[in-house]
């Protein structure tokens, strides 16, 4: 049998932590970054753990994570 593709999207947005669980970038901070507050965009820096409820979908993206 042949190896399943991962997606290639979503391998570049995804990473496992040595838990187990599924890290990602947040949304929102490559534009428009004018009205957005220090505060704010200082907080979009930061990576933050999928929600459990998605990483089964991500799970069918990258078979191999």
């Amino acid at each position: 049998m042949p190896k399943m593709k991962s997606n290639r999207g979503a391998a570049k947005r995804f990473r496992k932590t040595a838990k187990g669980k599924i890290r990602c970038d947040k949304p929102f901070q490559s534009h428009i970054l004018t009205k957005k507050t220090t505060k704010r965009k200082r907080r979009l820096r930061k990576n933050s753990i999928l929600h459990p409820s998605l990483r089964r979908q991500v799970r069918k993206l990258l078979p191999y994570l």
